[in-house]
């Protein structure tokens, strides 16, 4: 099927069953494997009427790779988004929230900040269309489904994008260890884009002087930086801890850097 993509992974699958089954075009599990979980997918697959094939595990394997569980789906592609349906959708979201990763270029680290952006509730994930992960069925997998609610958006030029986001009316703030600031100071609250580094080098030059502010975590043990994708979920929910509070109560100034 040249116009469809493979989707390995219970979680995944399991997702896009729910959410999309119409992009299911076939579902191959592994023969021999009848647990609970492929049962589900199984019902699911019959209610969509998608079609199941059972397949030697060998011949999956060669298919899909290693970590396929099991279970693999040829599904239509999800139509991309580009700059201009991002910023459409930017008109019709109250204080958006973006994550923006400089180069991230591990399929795990990419996934892991999907499933997180997800469940934060962010708008999308913004991403640079060279020397950067993209998303791939491992992407899709470590997502176990956010993939398929939260859009990654690739874009050509990573520092005119935030530019552009900035002139939208969003804040631009930076993840870097050496920050003056802490990021539970800062105003999280307001239509934000979080920028996280690459995995070892951090944010590039650029991308820093595009930031509007800078933040940390605080750091109390020894080891020098977190996994850029746990650094994500934690600043993530940083916002979100300060939006939950500030519908109860008003929000801080905004940092006092100025653009």
């Amino acid at each position: 099927m040249s116009d469809s993509e493979r989707i390995h992974g219970i979680h995944a699958v399991q997702a896009l069953l729910q959410r999309h089954p119409e992009r299911v075009q076939r579902l191959r599990l592994a023969s021999g494997r009848d647990d609970a979980r492929v049962a589900k997918l199984v019902a699911l697959a019959a209610a969509a009427g998608c079609p199941v094939e059972r397949v030697d595990p060998q011949q999956l394997a060669k298919q899909a790779g290693e970590g396929h569980q099991g279970v693999v789906a040829d599904v239509q592609p999800q139509a991309p988004w580009n700059e201009d349906r991002l910023f459409a959708a930017l008109g019709e979201a109250d204080r958006p929230l973006l994550l923006a990763l400089d180069g991230v270029q591990d399929p795990h680290n990419l996934g892991a900040c999907l499933r997180t952006a997800d469940a934060c509730g962010a708008l999308a994930v913004v991403v640079p269309r060279d020397r950067a992960a993209q998303l791939t069925p491992t992407v899709r997998k470590v997502a176990a489904g956010a993939a398929e609610t939260t859009p990654v958006v690739a874009v050509t030029n990573l520092a005119r994008c935030l530019e552009l986001l900035k002139e939208a009316g969003l804040w631009v703030v930076g993840a870097d260890g050496g920050a003056a600031q802490d990021a539970d100071a800062a105003d999280l609250t307001v239509p934000l884009v979080l920028v996280m580094g690459a995995e070892g080098t951090g944010l590039r030059q650029l991308t820093r002087k595009h930031c509007d502010l800078l933040v940390r975590l605080p750091q109390l043990g020894a080891v020098e930086s977190l996994n850029v994708s746990v650094a994500a979920g934690m600043l993530l929910y940083e916002a979100v801890r300060q939006r939950r509070r500030a519908c109860t109560a008003a929000p801080r100034d905004v940092s006092s850097a100025s653009r």
